[in-house]
């Protein structure tokens, strides 16, 4: 079929009476009316085979008309001259930090193309948190742009000249860090937004986190907005647009995204080649989002309104963003003979001089346009709104600066473009005080420090600010709450430690304190977790409710969604879930409502799919659990290779405030998450917990007495050895599944060869590992105090006797304690890729099963003398052991 812009119109004259008379619908019926005739009219040919291509873009132009656009409330001129003060501190924060050490680095560039939509935001739409009949707004900023902001913040008074100086100098303590930091700067920022992204996928997670709190009634979310600021380069990564049909889908209305689109990305033009704007527009409204184009500044209203027979709009379409980056990096001359390109474009513009037309002016950096559209998303309804807005990628840099290719990396200005720089934006600082770089701020009696004052009190107080403690601590249930987990199993009766945690998230949902607080968060496999009870119990949130009757409603636990729902079902989506938990995990501080969110899924697609998500919620203070389910290499024995989890605990490892066990009984299980809770809910340390368990069903002993701080600190003693005094014994030690091999092992041993076994349960070798190397910084430093003992040291080192450790991961997961172990220290781990057998099979493949454990015991008494080498021999050929089998890790 023909595209319709190529289609011959053979009678103009009956395609004008259409258009007047739709012209005449608009102008007597208003807008709904004449969209209302339009899609009739579509429709009606749709059943006559008529195909009407659909166009998910507009003209080049701005969505709205100048006629539509309200009066600017605000003081334009002090408006002006707070922006320059920004700008030109933040520019000297940079430039300064990197002529006393240039390997700091820094960005110009960015702010320097959004100061305008910052402060119009500042000063008219972003409310504070500080006003008990709103919440605050949530504003997720552009993380190259940190300077801008860092600038506002000096002139407010709540970032000191020591700071400024200090940009990127944090070591001492004196300095602010470089991007959105709130484990850095906790009293100032909410979001780390520099990992693109990320922001714009948790903003819509964060958005539908508060229509959540809303319809639970845990919080009166109904007037805050969630902002996100994000770059046009920055919509190339997947996260950035991966969620947004979820936005649509779930009508949020509470969203506003801004696209800056300065179109240019590190090294070079977004689309150089296309229009990115138009790409983005078709992508957005696609998926159901109000979208708002700010393409052109009140300088070109004039041109366009004499624009008669459409030629200038059709320019404008046709000019290619490569085209129009080179444009503003050149000159008002250039502009005219390349843009202005025809006779008659030419003609438009002979009324201006060059400066004139160097001074037709891009949206962003127009408040009045900035205001039109910020007001239009924020009354919208029923969708959420993206702003594409145009921009100049170094505003005001000048010639080094301005629309170049090296504009993200630029960090030293010429004196010269400095003074180009303060005539342009009329920065109040003299040729004397440009050398010197100096900052700058109005007297606190000014016309603009008083504007500021009062504009941000009308809207609730200063931004951005992250509240560090909840005002409303949830206590943690004591641990006989869990009593259940603490005893055995019944006899001839086995579960799975996440059969044991099901039961445990009942008890805590049931508890009239915080059972309210729980968010379970699944994706599409509850039933693999036994967690299909809840979809009854709690229902599932939706915002729609359930307007469909479920296949299984006869069924007791059938699938029922409901506009108060407590679990968060995310479908196949790890990294949604991830969101949506580190929205519900970080509610304590933007809501300051304390959340206790589990999200379960498979350990595989978690910490590994997920990592730089799981990585920024350990930026921002996270609280909450992450569940690992269906653990370990050989454990999940069916799924094969891509399902296989040999190394999470590894990746939980590299997060600092990362609290990871893996737990082989329920007792450990019952004592780390009451733990947790009580350190996260109760204490509200800033720490999050990640936890394995396992679909293996076993028996489960009761917890030896007095254990709870040792499993705690990720070892306990399980069972002493019969002969503590025999030269032939040895220390098994062991966490997860592979934990009940190490006890087999230990059996056989004593049975098979006579040797006696201590038997240690290690619910955590991270943070076994943590406390060896704390131990060994200190003593280290402190050479002449008496040394300090990690707790590996105090359990293990009573005796030379060897040590073997097994686990169901690689084994760099055990062998992170050897230092602090004086025995000889063996571990056996599952290293390689997974593949699909029995448990049996593969334990046996990967060399963790009860038979090598045993080997590995007898192999280190026997290289201490204690027993023969043939004893080794004996026990390899007795258990069918192939001594010449491939390595697992051999490729």
């Amino acid at each position: 079929m023909s595209d319709l812009k190529t289609i011959q119109d053979i009678d103009p004259i009956e395609t004008q009476d259409w258009i007047a008379s739709i012209e005449s619908v608009i102008k007597t019926e208003g807008k709904e009316r004449a969209r209302f005739l339009l899609e009739q009219i579509i429709e009606r040919t749709h059943r006559d085979g008529i195909e009407v291509p659909f166009s998910g873009t507009t003209e080049y132009i701005n969505t709205i008309p100048v006629h539509e656009q309200p009066a600017y409330p605000g003081n334009s001129d002090i408006e002006h001259r707070i922006r320059a003060y920004n700008r030109w501190n933040a520019m000297a924060m940079i430039v300064k930090s990197n002529l006393a050490d240039s390997s700091l680095g820094g960005h110009i560039a960015s702010y320097a193309s959004l100061a305008t939509m910052w402060e119009v935001g500042f000063n008219h739409f972003w409310h504070g948190p500080e006003g008990d009949d709103h919440g605050g707004d949530l504003i997720f900023f552009q993380g190259h742009s940190s300077p801008g902001i860092y600038a506002r913040a000096f002139l407010e008074g709540r970032i000191t000249e020591e700071q400024m100086l200090n940009f990127r100098r944090e070591v001492d303590g004196k300095g602010i860090p470089s991007y959105p930091h709130p484990w850095l700067q906790s009293d100032f920022w909410q979001f780390p937004t520099v990992s693109m992204g990320l922001g714009p996928m948790q903003a819509i997670y964060q958005a539908r986190f508060l229509k959540y709190l809303h319809a639970r009634g845990l919080a009166d979310t109904s007037k805050r907005k969630v902002w996100c600021f994000c770059g046009d380069g920055e919509m190339d990564e997947p996260e950035s647009l991966g969620a947004i049909s979820l936005a649509g889908r779930e009508k949020l209305d509470n969203l506003i995204f801004i696209v800056n689109c300065n179109l240019q990305r590190l090294d070079g033009p977004v689309r150089g080649n296309g229009k990115i704007i138009q790409e983005l527009e078709s992508n957005f409204r696609g998926n159901h989002w109000n979208v708002i184009k700010l393409i052109w500044g009140n300088g070109w209203d004039a041109l366009l309104a004499q624009d008669e027979k459409g030629i200038l709009r059709k320019r404008m379409m046709e000019a290619i963003d490569g085209d129009y980056q080179t444009y503003k990096s050149k000159n008002g001359a250039y502009v005219r003979e390349h843009f202005f390109n025809t006779p008659e474009l030419r003609q438009m513009v002979a009324h201006l001089s060059d400066n004139d037309i160097w001074r037709l002016n891009r949206g962003g950096h127009d408040e009045n346009k900035i205001y039109a559209a910020y007001d239009a998303a924020v009354k919208h309804e029923g969708q959420p709104s993206v702003l594409l807005v145009k921009t100049i990628k170094g505003y005001g840099m000048g010639q080094e600066g301005e629309a170049q290719n090296t504009s993200h990396q630029q960090k030293k200005i010429s004196t010269e473009t400095l003074r180009q720089f303060r005539d342009r934006f009329e920065v109040p600082v003299t040729d004397e005080e440009i050398e010197e770089l100096k900052f700058i701020r109005p007297a606190e009696d000014s016309p603009e420090m008083k504007y500021l004052r009062e504009r941000r009190e009308a809207l609730h107080g200063y931004l951005p600010k992250r509240r560090q403690k909840t005002d409303n601590p949830l206590p943690a249930p004591q641990l006989d709450a869990f009593k259940a987990q603490l005893t055995a199993t019944q006899e001839g009766r086995e579960i799975s430690t996440t059969m044991a945690f099901v039961r445990m998230l009942n008890t805590i949902l049931k508890d009239k304190a915080i059972g309210k607080h729980v968010v379970p968060i699944v994706v599409d496999e509850s039933r693999t977790f036994g967690m299909e009870g809840l979809f009854r119990q709690l229902g599932i949130w939706s915002q729609a409710g359930q307007n469909y009757i479920p296949q299984d409603a006869d069924q007791l636990m059938y699938y029922k969604e409901a506009k108060d729902g407590q679990v968060l079902q995310e479908g196949i989506n790890e990294a949604g879930a991830v969101s949506s938990w580190i929205a519900a995990s970080t509610s304590y501080s933007v809501s300051n409502v304390p959340m206790i969110p589990f999200f379960v899924c498979y350990s595989m697609f978690q910490l590994q799919r997920c990592l730089d998500l799981v990585w920024a919620a350990g930026d921002q203070r996270a609280r909450g659990f992450l569940m690992g389910g269906t653990s370990g290499r050989t454990t999940l024995n069916g799924e094969g290779l891509q399902h296989e989890d040999g190394h999470s605990h590894i990746l939980a490892q590299l997060i600092p405030n990362c609290v990871s066990y893996d737990p082989t009984f329920q007792f450990e299980l019952a004592v780390i998450m009451q733990d947790g809770l009580k350190r996260m809910m109760q204490d509200q340390e800033d720490v999050f917990y990640y936890l394995t368990i396992m679909n293996e069903n076993y028996p489960h002993p009761e917890m030896p007495q007095g254990s709870e701080a040792d499993i705690l600190k990720g070892m306990y003693l399980l069972k002493k050895g019969e002969n503590p005094d025999s030269t032939k014994r040895v220390r098994l030690l062991g966490s997860g599944t592979i934990f009940r091999e190490v006890i087999a092992a230990a059996d056989l041993l004593k049975a098979d060869w006579g040797v006696d076994a201590d038997l240690y349960g290690c619910p955590s070798f991270n943070i076994l590992a943590r406390d060896v190397q704390d131990v060994e910084r200190y003593n280290m430093l402190h050479p002449t105090d008496k040394p300090r003992v990690s707790h590996v040291a105090e359990l293990l080192n009573d005796s030379t006797a060897p040590v073997i450790a097994a686990s169901d991961y690689i084994r760099l997961f055990g062998e992170q304690i050897r230092s602090a172990i004086q025995a000889p220290y063996k571990v056996l781990g599952t290293d390689g890729f997974g593949r699909s057998d029995t448990r049996g099979k593969l334990r046996e493949f990967f060399e963790v099963n009860r038979y090598y454990v045993t080997v590995a015991a007898l192999k280190e008494l026997a290289d201490q003398g204690a027993i023969d080498a043939s004893i080794v021999v004996e026990a390899i050929n007795k258990y069918g052991i192939d001594a010449h089998k491939k390595n697992p890790i051999s490729l």
